[in-house]
């Protein structure tokens, strides 16, 4: 029997970008300029339409100073993360 991982959660991931974005008054525009991504790029993320790639995710950390592995244990929210002990 294969035990498969749980389905990431990108739903959390894309609302922890909006609410970085809003707590810091960002516009897409801005965020741009921060990142070298294209406006389109960060909006189709933050609503959605695409997960992006890793280095518009590595681009996003470093604009917000957010420590990358604490931005990506989102993905996790809602199921323990790889190595923590099951309760």
């Amino acid at each position: 029997m294969t035990i498969l991982p749980p389905e990431p959660n990108f739903e959390a991931l894309r609302l922890r970008l909006a609410r970085l974005r809003d707590e810091r008054g960002w516009s897409y525009d801005d965020l741009a300029e921060k990142t070298g991504k294209s406006r389109r790029t960060l909006i189709e993320i933050e609503q959605g339409r695409t997960i992006g790639s890793l280095d518009t995710w590595h681009a996003l950390g470093h604009a917000f100073e957010v420590d990358f592995a604490d931005l990506f244990a989102t993905l996790c929210e809602g199921h323990s993360q790889p190595g923590s002990t099951a309760e």
